[in-house]
């Protein structure tokens, strides 16, 4: 089949019904796999036809201190309580630090409002609850982003970034070799809030991709501190990220005005195991005492590592 042809055939197809997906009727998952070859032809093909139009997301896209703290902890793992130093901890299991570069957000959303408007079918995601301005990320999700370039980006975010830090900062290693995630909108007149819940994730990364003068009211996040049973309330700015325990419960609150856009990517061990407990029952690392040397005999050397576990089958939801 030609570029152009898959590309025409992936955009006349006609989408389960939206009441189909919430009820899990298994057309609805028949429909994503008959038409997974076909999808993934078609988004290749689209790449191709806005090559010259179209940034190629990369790690340049990440804030500058960042990727300068993290290459040169996967030079020399030695080195990574440079990246320790950039998170601030605002509860034991809970960091914030500025992920994006203010100043490549713009190209970012641009390339992603190419894609909504791409005409191709994407999954929204429904698990908690559905969020109809969403999409899946990862490739073993139904109606994934199977843009090429883009699950190059996002396989870069999640080996690079975002499991070593996870290791560092949360002590998440041996539950982190699967990955998971999503895109989300918060908008105040179809999906506002989302009750309190824990993560099935060892580990969880949240990322504001609002640009600088996209402003909303309310949705503030509330996280549970387990050791003094009171709730941190957090706000989130264009471009930072909070990285917490998938065991932390939080909730967010209703958004008034505006739109609030995020990325959020999970790891979690075969077989979706997470820590019994939560990842502090087996070595949170809180930002004041992070040994770089050792963490229940685990290295920084094994830190900054990639794992060869294949990936399970099947996505959270």
């Amino acid at each position: 089949m030609t570029n152009n042809k898959a590309l025409a055939q992936a955009r006349a197809l006609s989408l389960p019904s939206l009441q189909a997906a919430l009820q899990r009727e298994a057309s609805v998952s028949l429909f994503w796999k008959n038409n997974r070859e076909l999808l993934e032809d078609a988004w290749a093909a689209w790449e191709f036809e806005n090559k010259d139009s179209l940034l190629i997301p990369d790690e340049s896209l990440l804030d500058p201190r960042l990727r300068k703290a993290v290459n040169e902890a996967w030079e020399n793992p030695e080195k990574e309580q440079a990246v320790a130093n950039l998170w601030e901890e605002i509860i034991p299991g809970v960091y914030v630090a500025q992920f994006f570069d203010i100043d490549r957000l713009a190209d970012f959303r641009k390339y992603l409002e190419a894609i909504a408007n791409s005409q191709i079918p994407k999954r929204a995601p429904y698990g908690i609850q559905l969020n109809r301005y969403g999409i899946m990320l990862d490739p073993r999700s139904e109606g994934h982003l199977a843009a090429p370039n883009f699950q190059a980006f996002y396989n870069a975010l999640m080996d690079r970034y975002m499991r070593p830090i996870s290791r560092l900062l949360l002590g998440t290693y041996g539950y982190d070799n699967q990955t998971f995630g999503f895109s989300i909108q918060y908008n105040p007149d179809k999906d506002k809030e989302l009750h309190a819940h824990t993560d099935a994730s060892a580990a969880t990364l949240n990322i504001n991709i609002n640009l600088p003068d996209e402003t909303f009211t309310g949705s503030q996040v509330d996280f549970h501190d387990k050791t003094t049973g009171k709730a941190v309330q957090t706000v989130f700015e264009p471009g930072k990220a909070i990285i917490h325990s998938g065991s932390v419960p939080h909730a967010t609150h209703p958004i008034t005005s505006g739109q609030r856009n995020n990325l959020v990517v999970w790891l979690y061990g075969d077989r979706m195991q997470i820590p019994r407990g939560g990842v502090s029952s087996y070595g949170n690392l809180s930002h004041s005492s992070l040994n770089v040397e050792a963490t229940e005999n685990i290295t920084a050397r094994q830190r900054w590592t990639v794992p060869n576990a294949p990936k399970d089958t099947f996505a959270p939801f």
